[in-house]
């Protein structure tokens, strides 16, 4: 065979294991748990880190104000920073809105060594816990809960012996770039992650969705969270692993009635989004960055390319090799388009799409190495070996 057949029996192989020995992580099945109300319904403090969110602010915090939750419940906003009146706003809105108990604070700027929202959700923590809340709600200012949401999140928990339930919040997706690119943000994660693992007693593998996790309060002390974290970009995936191995049991799964209200209507702002924190998924190495690179060649690229390429140079192997790995790839997507109620003739363009992570990804890279480190909200950190020893 030719050296474009053997990549693309190379491409197809990979496809083969990802289909069927990497967890199922393309099934879009995990959802909440079989959850019973409990006999007694424990208190909770929903902490909302908030920077410069008032525009998001009128469509997700009467959805909190709002929740029918049985047991005692307050709201914990806290005012990072905002220039825009973003805490004065989160006060209005309590008082036309009504509902659920609301404490807005404002911490003032980090101190070195914090990143993202961290610091906020310190001291929305720290404040929550001086109510002695059974239970953490850490969600962010962009998303809208269904008035179930909270009691669902609650008897989940209990009933499964949960520390950490979180949910994927459905993500916006009107403007062409979000249906191009949003679905497979979430296709890659779960493929890095997949969720059945993550679900699994014991596995190693750890993670969460930042927008929407309920916390166990005894579990976010044994994990020394958010302190033992600070430092951290994907402060999602950090709270998970941190929270299991403390010993803590957490699951992970696709929301139903939980969505992300945040717009990105342009390719830039999805552009931003990801390569914020690409590069640190990475763990800033070059070495790991060059086998991403050359592993979503193979496995992404490779399959249209010797297709195509087959098929003009006479090469029915290359061919058929090609066509089929990309016929996997793309029936591995289509759960996932359909869960965000898109067309499956998307499922095609997922090389495509791939392609602009690539080119993200490396720019994320470009970033870092120009001394910017991670941005978050016009905020930048310095690059991790900058940072104060924990």
């Amino acid at each position: 065979m030719s050296a474009v057949a053997w990549i693309a029996v190379g491409s197809l192989v990979v496809w083969v294991w990802l289909l069927l020995g990497q967890g199922f992580f393309w099934r879009t099945d995990q959802r909440l748990p079989r959850r019973a109300e409990p006999a007694h319904w424990p208190s909770v403090a929903v902490v909302v880190p908030a920077r410069d969110e008032a525009d998001m602010l009128p469509v997700s915090l009467p959805s909190l104000l709002a929740q029918d939750y049985p047991g005692a419940a307050e709201i914990f906003l806290v005012d990072d920073c905002s220039k825009d009146g973003t805490g004065d706003l989160a006060r209005e809105l309590s008082v036309r809105y009504g509902g659920l108990p609301v404490t807005v604070v404002s911490p003032g700027e980090p101190e070195p060594g914090w990143t993202g929202k961290l610091w906020a959700v310190r001291h929305g923590i720290a404040l929550a816990r001086s109510r002695d809340p059974e239970y953490l709600l850490l969600t962010d200012a962009d998303i809208a809960h269904e008035p179930d949401s909270l009691r669902e999140l609650v008897a989940a928990a209990g009933s499964g012996g949960f520390d950490l339930v979180s949910q994927m919040a459905r993500l916006r997706v009107e403007s062409v770039w979000e249906r191009l690119v949003v679905p497979a943000f979430v296709y890659f994660f779960s493929q890095l992650y997949p969720f059945r693992w993550v679900n699994r007693a014991g596995a190693r593998t750890a993670a969460a969705a930042g927008g929407c996790v309920l916390l166990r309060t005894e579990a976010a002390v044994r994990a020394r969270v958010p302190e033992s974290i600070r430092q951290a970009v994907i402060d999602d995936v950090s709270l998970a692993r941190a929270v299991r191995n403390s010993g803590g049991r957490i699951w992970l799964g696709l929301a139903e009635r939980v969505d992300s209200v945040r717009p990105y209507p342009r390719l830039a702002d999805l552009w931003r989004m990801v390569s914020r924190s690409a590069y640190a998924q990475l763990r800033h190495s070059p070495l790991v960055l060059a086998g991403t690179a050359l592993g979503l060649a193979i496995v992404y690229l490779a399959p249209p390319v010797t297709l195509v390429a087959g098929l003009l140079g006479g090469d029915p192997a290359a061919a058929w090799a090609g066509g089929a790995a990309w016929a996997v790839m793309a029936g591995t997507y289509m759960p996932m388009l359909g869960y965000y109620r898109q067309s499956l003739w998307l499922a095609p363009l997922l090389p495509f799409t791939a392609l602009l992570y690539l080119l993200m990804t490396v720019d994320s890279a470009v970033q870092h190495y120009r001394g910017r480190g991670a941005a978050w909200k016009g905020r930048t950190y310095a690059r991790p070996e900058a940072a104060p020893d924990q």
